[in-house]
């Protein structure tokens, strides 16, 4: 609550003004009744009707009542632009954390998990917010305003209603602090199912292939019936509330109602001023129900909330700011020295590793799945930071320089294409958006890409979404590597680039990457021998180590792991 506090502070003079409209409103919603009983006494009996002052009373009342209503309509409006502020103002952050969250959470936490954290549950929070600064306010100004009207009328009769409401302040309580706890495992059982649902969406053709669509109904079925459990006992104990203290209130109002006629038979209250009173009896009880289910309803909101600062207050990566970057011109001369790594401290990937790569080399990683080539992409891209050792860029240590410099000086193509939702002009200059048309034209025809994308219903202009659309995978292959074609970095990181190409246009690409690398230092992750043959050194990795290296022809000439490896993909 008090983390929610601290972002509702931004908006303190707003929060004034409706506390402000809230009293008001509450003030002059309590001085009705008053205006009613006093037109009440001027009706003494049949015949004997005060009709100038009860005329005056009436239309009194009806400005009061107009007055009342623009400011309740005020009040809603600003309590409306605190919350969606508010909201806006922890998604910013959340969305401002998963940025620079260690990549160690993104690949640990389900997308889908993450999502709901950032959407389902800020509405969430949104909701309890609303409903809060709605009829809390009101609420709690609403009992203070009657409870001094009706001082004010009758002290006896006024405490009767002052020792009996707080049973259902008390019941109120008691099913609060059992409800949170539901909430809290439906909150995080909808981030399981969104998360389950992105990876059903995401692999539906992996699922239909393995026949698994059973499989995952009953995965399905399995968590919504935990859903649909957590939210039934959620809502059954959040809706013993109202019923409850409607009942504790209905009691309180008995009460007065008796102790009220004695009153009036008396003589000590006016029948006029005595319905009034019945009338302050019914505003200050109704309050007590929605105040519980303000309290309710703040328990799923704080429920959610928690979910969203946990992911708010993740450590994020160690902070570059106030490092250089680094220096240009950059050579492209990458030294490692005794790195070491693992993703688990008690499973150890990468031990000791030593390289040396020189300007405008061509360096070849191969090895079996699993023995940390895409780890030592990682690591050289500083997604990852060494576990020990360093790791040199043209004699400076990359620690000791900003991401942003040193990522710069990559151009990266992976087997998995990553393209975002916007037109295609848009995604190859992403790394260049101040890039001219010609130099996207070319960078497209260098990538042979320029042919489909001509062919296409607005060519540059067409937009596509996140996963690429109808694209084939090839062509969104082709867009990635027009997209470091465009930027031309000194340093190249290739994996499996042509994977998804067919055979005579990755004859092609692989002709136009021979040009692109040329006095420029690339690292050629490759499964497929074949492609790697003209590389000027080929590193052959074994269980995080460099077992073997040198060229294709010395390697094969030695006749060890890599003359296996290459022999039994040409084996007959």
């Amino acid at each position: 609550m008090l983390k929610v506090l601290h972002y509702i502070g931004a908006y303190r003079i707003w929060l004034a003004v409706s506390v402000i409209f809230a009293g008001v409103s509450v003030a002059l919603t309590l001085y009705i009744p008053l205006l009613i009983g006093r037109a009440i006494d001027c009706i003494v009996q049949k015949g004997q009707v005060d009709f100038t002052a009860l005329s005056g009373l009436m239309a009194e009342t009806g400005i009061v009542a107009l007055i009342t209503a623009l400011l309740q309509w005020l009040m809603n409006t600003v309590n409306n632009k605190i919350t969606y502020e508010v909201v806006r103002d922890i998604r910013d952050d959340a969305f401002k954390k998963i940025e620079v969250l260690p990549l160690r959470y993104i690949d640990s936490h389900s997308y889908g998990e993450t999502v709901s954290r950032v959407i389902s549950d800020a509405d969430q929070l949104g909701d309890g917010l609303l409903m809060g600064f709605t009829q809390l306010f009101t609420g709690v100004v609403t009992i203070v305003g009657t409870l001094i009207f009706m001082i004010g009328i009758n002290p006896g009769i006024a405490a009767v209603v002052v020792i009996m409401t707080p049973i259902s302040l008390l019941i109120a309580r008691f099913i609060s602090t059992h409800t949170h706890r539901m909430f809290r495992l439906q909150s995080e059982t909808r981030g399981e199912q969104t998360a389950f649902i992105d990876e059903m969406i995401n692999n539906q053709k992996v699922v239909q292939a393995f026949g698994h669509e059973a499989q995952n109904m009953e995965r399905f079925d399995e968590i919504n019936r935990r859903l649909s459990g957590y939210s039934l006992k959620a809502t059954f104990f959040s809706s013993l509330t109202n019923p409850t203290t409607r009942f504790v209130n209905n009691m309180v109002y008995a009460a007065v109602s008796l102790a009220g006629a004695f009153a009036a038979i008396n003589g000590s209250i006016t029948p006029g001023i005595f319905s009034s009173f019945l009338s302050y009896v019914n505003q200050y009880t109704k309050p007590f129900n929605e105040i519980s289910g303000v309290i309710t309803e703040l328990q799923n909101a704080l429920a959610c909330a928690e979910r969203i600062f946990e992911l708010i207050e993740e450590p994020p990566q160690s902070s570059d700011e106030g490092y250089p970057e680094l220096p240009e011109p950059v050579r492209g001369e990458v030294s490692l020295e005794n790195v070491s790594f693992s993703y688990v401290p008690e499973i150890s990937l990468i031990e000791n590793l030593n390289l040396k790569v020189n300007h405008g080399q061509r360096v070849a990683i191969v090895g079996p799945t699993g023995c940390g080539k895409t780890t030592l992409i990682n690591l050289l891209m500083r997604f990852y930071d060494v576990s020990g050792g360093s790791i040199e860029v043209d004699g400076t240590d990359i620690r000791g320089v900003t991401r942003h410099s040193l990522r710069r000086c990559y151009g990266m193509v992976l087997q998995e294409t990553w393209l975002k939702n916007g037109t295609v002009r848009e995604n190859i200059a992403m790394g260049r958006p101040d890039a001219t048309d010609e130099e996207i034209i070319a960078a497209a025809k260098a990538s042979y890409a320029h042919g489909f994308i001509k062919r296409m219903s607005d060519g540059y202009d067409t937009v596509i979404t996140e996963d690429g659309g109808s694209l084939s995978q090839g062509q969104k292959q082709l867009l990635c590597i027009a997209r470091v074609m465009l930027c031309l970095p000194p340093m190249l990181i290739l994996d499996e680039a042509t994977s998804s190409i067919d055979t005579r246009t990755e004859i092609k690409i692989q002709n136009a990457f021979a040009e692109m690398m040329k006095h420029r230092t690339s690292f050629i992750v490759a499964h497929r021998l074949s492609t790697i043959r003209d590389a000027d050194v080929i590193l052959v990795m074994k269980d995080g180590h460099i077992i073997e290296q040198g060229s294709h022809t010395q390697l094969l000439a030695k006749g060890g792991f890599y003359a296996e490896l290459y022999n039994s993909q040409f084996s007959v």
